[in-house]
């Protein structure tokens, strides 16, 4: 086990610093992971942007994490092996104590971290995990192509699950992103109709590629009387936090359609509560999910041949990299690597 390894810590509020830190010993119930990859997801910018000054040492951002134990913490679960490859999304593992998680509702956890945010992620070469927060990596995936899977794949897919659609039902996809890429190609495999949501041509031609059977683009028309004239859509899945532009959608809802939220912007979200009882219409909320739905995700992944688009950096460009992806100029995702990663097991 080498004694140091390198990580992008949150020095001062939106400035990130490569810094190297003594190898840590996994405590009761974690693991240690040795790091392959990290996907930069937009709730990193809250991470980097936001994060507490005084925190000492300071915050390791960084939550679409995949790589392998390198060593085992004190009554860590038995199915974790060293060597396994493994994975951690937001939710940085469940307590198994609090009343949500005695209900079997693990994602909802009152006691669980959310990794790069109140615990050290991976933007790291090494990390600590929660035993209970680990998912399982199909051989099949390449550490970088499962990375984004673990928050950007799991939230949408999730997301369309809880929509209540069935197969042949209209699909609108708001936003047109690291999330939205995926919701696409998620939606078309679950066979539904789908509707791409953005605003400007540049993406057109993207979404129609990703699994989009048609394009709107709300510069030019207006997107809620587009999805009204196909017959309403059953669900509309919002992946931005822009509720001007979630609410000026909702519109194009069917009868007993649902808008799923999965962007969390602060303001608060206009609804004509008329439009809502009349047509039985429904707005509901749709965090990550579980590490079982995590796997979940993976295997559906697998099985359809969806994967996320992504562009690679190693980890000594990763203020590159976040700046790159908080400007917009990326399709779809960027993925950390480590390089020169070394098995220590």
């Amino acid at each position: 086990m080498k004694a140091a390894y390198r990580a992008m810590q949150v020095t001062t509020p939106g400035t990130l610093e490569l810094v190297e830190r003594e190898t840590p010993k996994p405590g009761k119930g974690e693991v240690l992971i040795e790091v392959e990859a990290c996907g930069i997801c937009g709730a990193d910018i809250s991470d980097i942007e936001r994060a507490d000054p005084s925190l000492q040492p300071p915050r390791v951002p960084g939550h679409e994490v995949v790589g392998r134990i390198v060593a085992l913490g004190e009554s860590a679960p038995s199915r974790w092996k060293l060597g396994q490859r493994v994975g951690v999304g937001r939710l940085g593992g469940h307590c198994n104590e609090c009343d949500e998680c005695r209900q079997g509702q693990f994602q909802l956890c009152e006691n669980q971290p959310f990794v790069g945010a109140s615990r050290d992620g991976g933007y790291a070469e090494m990390m600590l995990a929660r035993g209970t927060g680990l998912v399982s990596i199909p051989d099949e995936l390449d550490s970088v192509e499962a990375a984004p899977i673990l928050c950007a794949g799991i939230a949408t897919f999730n997301a369309l699950k809880k929509s209540g659609a069935e197969a042949g039902d209209l699909i609108a996809v708001l936003g047109i992103g690291g999330l939205g890429h995926m919701a696409l190609q998620y939606a078309r495999k679950m066979g539904f109709r789908v509707a791409a949501v953005g605003r400007g041509q540049d993406i057109a031609e993207d979404a129609l590629k990703l699994g989009a059977h048609v394009y709107v683009d709300t510069s030019q028309d207006d997107a809620a009387k587009k999805l009204k004239s196909m017959g309403g859509a059953t669900a509309i899945i919002a992946t931005i936090g822009n509720a001007e532009a979630v609410s000026s959608l909702m519109a194009g809802l069917a009868p007993r359609g649902t808008l799923v939220l999965l962007g969390a912007g602060g303001d608060p979200l206009p609804v004509s509560a008329g439009h809502l009882v009349v047509g039985e219409r429904s707005v509901l909320g749709s965090i990550t999910g579980t590490p079982y739905e995590n796997e979940r995700t993976l295997d559906f992944s697998v099985l359809t041949g969806v994967r996320p688009q992504i562009e690679t950096m190693p980890l000594t460009k990763a203020s590159e990299a976040y700046q790159k992806m908080k400007s917009g100029d990326v399709k779809f995702r960027m993925v950390l690597t480590m390089k020169e990663t070394r098995h220590a097991y």
